[in-house]
């Protein structure tokens, strides 16, 4: 069984003060927070609930999918921290 690749894109809006988060690859991603981590915090959470409610996920992905998101939108920001 091959791996699902979701993109989220990541980009910090200086005239509200937040990070944005969108995805063509999750149908409903449009998520803000004020830092990167409660961004990725939000997203661990949201991205296997908009999929899940999408009829995209299956099995015991959830986890494997909110790691791998949190620390693409992590790397993507800058940091390099690995969850």
């Amino acid at each position: 069984m091959g791996t699902a690749v979701y993109h989220v894109h990541a980009d910090w809006d200086p005239e509200a003060d937040v990070w944005v988060a969108t995805s063509d690859d999750v149908p409903g991603l449009a998520t803000e927070a004020p830092t990167i981590e409660a961004l990725t915090e939000k997203l661990r959470n949201l991205i296997p609930e908009l999929l899940e409610a999408n009829h995209l996920l299956s099995g015991n992905q959830p986890q494997a999918i909110s790691r791998h998101t949190a620390n693409a939108v992590l790397k993507q920001a800058g940091i390099e921290k690995q969850f």
